[in-house]
This record gives structure tokens, sequence and C-alpha cells, in this order.
């Protein structure tokens, strides 16, 4: 084992205990989210208010058995390598047709764990599962990344083909991503990258991001981001370091179970169900460092019948995320995720708390998101594609979602998707998602995303309330606000929307308008309040704007409170 990536490792650990003390006190690692909260979500509720027809979502049938990897010689000293335990533990179990393996109370050192069929992998209370540091135990294979097919290396828990799998139990499973990310200096003090840099390591060449080994520096090169165009994968065992893995990845799996358990420090993703189906997430406190790069809470792709209900996220990227594969690769695997419902979730630090995108190629649907609360999230509800992917996001209803502290949008939805976080560090330029108004021909690469409804949003404190951008060829559709009350420094825009309602949401900005329209079309705002303002609280503007209907009872001046573009046709606006 390399020592230096040890030492490396328990440095960004110590970075990450305030963290760690904080969700501490939030909760007990491996207890119920439920257990504080008011409205309990259980298996005989889950299904209620559900506004599409959803399957009832089958759980694993595990057989009656039961093995400790004690049983086969694992020590639970943190030091000793256990993965040959993990290995007999659940073979043992398999060859009696299932069951489950008990990892008792310890620190549980292991290369990656490869689970099987009708075997439920159980970390009873102080159980801690320490992944290897050695980059050696994970060799690289097929697999998926981003939406994309590629090589990354071996997660540290993985499962492909499987029928009946469970990762249960109030114990913790830590994938030891600060040995594998790369670290930009903007996400740390000025002492501690000088502890960073002293640990070892490798710096680009700029001097600003900090590699674990020159294999992964290597494999940062311009134009690659996170997964390198190569054809072999010899070219891919040159920047071996860099193909960092999801923690736990589930491929094609049907009748899984994820309860109990803390996941945290995962190399990249931390969850990644890969077209699976029959999938249910609950009570799970799932935690990443903030500076940790794609460090996503769980990405649900190209699955079918889902439950997440019940968890805690805080991490370093998307929190819960849903995705259906990336541009051609995604097109043709053509695996939509649909059906999922998701319920009384927190989510803290991340970029996004519920996201679509960007990787949606193969379309979502039938989604269904309430209760849940969104505490310093990047964005709150964010919805991202680009040109280029294709695919169709609609069906997505949302209500009862409380935000505070949002540092940008409360709402997002952006087309212009370009790879950026929400908030840009020096590394990034906001070019590169910047609003560009050619008309391009509709193709499979365009992106569409429709009929998406949400009522019942309350945000007491945002950069913005609501940002609805679609492309001016495809454009944002038929997307509903009802029962909203929106604080934020600034209000709501639309651009390149049709069909958009506003009904009974009260805007609370702190400068200028409540609301802005720009070239959308099929607007209709009833029930409008809006905080004491000098400025306009309506500004309606756009060549292409067109039938934008607003209430004259919503105002007490039209004259002054509704403000008309000089390029706005005659007939784009009506007053009732």
């Amino acid at each position: 084992m390399n020592t230096k990536k040890i030492s490396v490792n328990r440095f960004l650990l110590m970075i990450g205990l305030v963290g760690a003390l904080q969700v501490s006190c939030q909760r007990e690692p491996g207890t119920q989210a439920s257990t504080a909260t008011a409205t309990s979500v259980d298996a005989t509720n889950i299904y209620e208010g559900v506004e599409f027809d959803m399957p009832k979502v089958e759980e694993p049938t595990i057989p009656n058995y039961s093995v400790s990897i004690a049983d086969f010689g694992a020590v639970g000293d943190g030091l000793t390598k256990n993965t040959e335990a993990f290995e007999k533990a659940i073979a043992d179990a398999a060859a009696k047709g299932g069951g489950k393996v008990i990892i008792p109370r310890g620190m549980w050192l292991t290369g990656p764990i490869v689970l099987k069929s009708n075997i439920n992998l159980h970390a009873e209370e102080g159980a801690m599962v320490i992944f290897s540091e050695d980059f050696d135990d994970y060799p690289l294979v097929k697999t998926s990344f981003e939406g994309l097919n590629t090589y990354r290396c071996q997660s540290p828990i993985s499962g492909k083909d499987l029928e009946n799998v469970a990762i249960t139990g109030p114990g913790t499973f830590d994938g030891s991503g600060d040995a594998w990310r790369p670290v930009k200096k903007s996400k740390m003090t000025e002492g501690q990258w000088k502890k960073l840099v002293n640990s070892g390591g490798v710096l680009s060449d700029d001097g600003k991001v900090w590699y674990p080994s020159e294999s992964s520096k290597r494999g940062d090169t311009a134009g690659n981001f996170n997964v390198p165009d190569y054809d072999r994968v010899e070219q891919f065992e040159n920047v071996k370091d860099f193909m960092r893995p999801v923690m736990v990845s589930l491929i094609n799996c049907n009748k899984v179970l994820l309860d109990g358990p803390t996941f945290q420090n995962s190399p990249a993703w931390n969850l990644h169900p890969l077209m699976s189906q029959n999938v249910i997430l609950r009570n799970l406190n799932v935690r990443n460092p903030w500076y940790s790069q794609n460090g996503d809470g769980l990405d649900l792709e190209s699955c079918k019948n889902a439950l997440i209900y019940n968890n805690t996220f805080d991490v370093g990227d998307d929190a819960i995320c849903i995705k259906s594969g990336k541009d051609e690769d995604g097109r043709r695997r053509g695996i939509p995720t649909e059906n999922v419902i998701i319920k009384n979730n927190t989510v803290y630090h991340g970029h996004g708390g519920f996201v679509v995108g960007s990787e949606m190629s193969g379309g979502v649907k039938n989604v269904h998101v309430s209760n849940c609360t969104f505490m310093g999230t990047d964005i709150g509800l964010r919805f991202k594609s680009t040109r280029g992917r294709g695919g169709v996001v609609e069906n997505i209803y949302i209500s009862d979602i409380d935000m505070i502290d949002i540092p940008t949008q409360a709402i997002s939805f952006n087309l212009f998707y370009g790879g950026n976080s929400p908030i840009l560090d020096e590394t990034q330029s906001a070019e590169t998602e910047k609003r560009d108004e050619r008309l391009l021909p509709v193709t499979e690469e365009t992106p569409s995303f429709k009929d998406i409804y949400m009522k019942n949003i309350r945000v007491a404190g945002a950069e913005q309330a609501l940002a609805l951008q679609g492309l001016p060829e495809m454009n944002l559709k038929n997307v509903s606000l009802e029962n909203a009350v929106l604080k934020a420094k600034k209000g709501i825009t639309a651009v390149d929307s049709d069909g958009i309602q506003l009904k009974n949401v009260k805007v609370l900005a702190e400068k200028g308008p409540a609301l802005t329209i720009y070239n959308s079309k099929n607007i209709e705002v009833n029930g409008l309040t809006y905080g004491d303002t000098q400025e306009p609280v309506v500004k309606v503007l756009g060549p292409l704007t067109q039938n934008v209907k607003l209430e004259s009872k919503d105002f007490k001046n039209t004259s002054t409170q509704v403000s008309k573009g000089k390029d706005l046709s005659n007939t784009a606006l009506t007053m009732e």
C-alpha cells in the first residue's frame, strides 16, 4: 500500500471532521430520518398523492440464512485487509441459495466487495467498512460513467445482473475518496492547501490543482473532462489513477434495497443504480466533503420503478440526481428513468437538491418529488441539459418543498448547461453556458423539457427565485408553479419558454422586477403578489413574445408596474 496515499487521506479526513461532527448532531449514522420528522413516510403511505400510475415496487426476498465475515478470518482492526474474508462470506451465503452477510462492530479494511444475487450485506451498529487506498486493488473495468460507455476503476461495492440484493444496517461504508480526488486550490484555505501540498502528490502546471499521483494528473488533460475519449484499454491504463470509481455500482439489477447505512467519502459519485428496476433507497445518510469533485450523492440512471425516501444528503455535487445516458451513447441505450417517487429527504450542501440531467438523453418521465428540505444547496430544484443531448423530460410533479439560504437560483431550468458548478470558481467561465439565440434545426439531438408541475414551494432566501431558460428552437414547455412564496434577491425570469403558468405566487425580490418575460409565449399569470418596489413589477420583452396574459387586479397601477419592451408587438400582452 502506498504510504503517501495514506497520509494524504488522513490529512483530508481531518479537514472533514467539522462536517462530520455537524452531521452527527443532525442525525446519528444509520438511524431513520423519519424519526426526526412529523411527516413520516413508510411503505404504507409512500404511494399516497402520486399523480401517475405507479407500480408497486418489489422488495428483495433474501433467504433466512446468515453468516459473519468474522467466521472467515476477518479482523476488524482497521489495518488488516479483509478482501478475501468478504469474498468467502458472500460465496458461502450464495452457495446456500443466499442470505445475510453480517459485518460486526469494528473497522474492516478491504478491497472491492462484489455482491451476488440473494445477498443482504448487513453492517451492524458500530461497523465501519473502510475501502483500501491502494489503487492496485481496483482494476479497470468496462462500465458507464456520466452517461458514456468507458472504463473506470472497479467500484468499492459493485453488482451486475443480480436479483434480490440489499445493503442494510446502521453501519458505515467509507470509500476513502480523498485518496483519489484531485483538489482545487480555490476550495481550501491557505493553511489547508499548504498542508495538502506538503503531504505528497503532484500539482498541475499552473499550481492550482493537487493530484494524488502523476497518473492522475496525466488523465486531467484539456478536453478529457471526466471521460477521456480513448479507444483502447491500454490508453486508460496510462491514466488509471484518474479513473475514479463510483462507490456503489449496481448495473442491470432487479429488486434492490439500500436501507440504513451511511455511505461516505466516495471517490466519484456515491450511489449509482444503472439500468436497474425495483430500486428502494431509504433511511440512508449519504455524505461527501463539500470540496469533492463529482461527489454526487445519488445518480439514478436509466432505472424503472424506484422509491427514494427518508434520506439525508450532504455532498460535494448534486444530491439526488436523475439521469439516463449522455448524447449518442444515451440515445443508443434508449432506457429512460421512469416511475420514481422521492419523498421526505433532507439535503444540506450540494450543487443541487433535486436534479434532472444533464445526462438525460434516454429520457425521464413520471417522477414525483414531495416533502423535501434543501438547506444551503447551491440550487434547490435543478433541470439541466444542452444542445446535442436529445431526450425528453416530462411528467415531473414537485410539491411541498422548503428551501433556505440558496446561493444561486432556488429553481433553475438551464438548457445551455456547459458543465459548470452553480457557483463558478477561478477555473470556470460563464461563457460555456452563455445563451445562444441562434435558431437551430430540431433533430434527435435537441433536448425537450415539458409538463413539469410545481406547487407549495417555499423559499426563504436565494440569489434568484426562478430561472426558466429553454432553447430558441425547443422552448421549455408547460411548466406551472402554484402556491409559492419566493424570497430572493432577484425574481423570476422566463426566456424561450412556452406555456408557463404562475398561480398564487408571491415574489419578494430585493431588486429588479418580480417577473421578467423574454421571447416567450402562452404565459398566464394570476394571483401574483410582490413586495414594495420602486421598479416595474413585471417586464415583458422580446420580438418573439406572444400571448402573455396578466390580471389587472394584481396591480395597483399597470401603467407604471408593467413595463413593455420597445420590440414587443402590440398584441403580445393582454391585461384581463
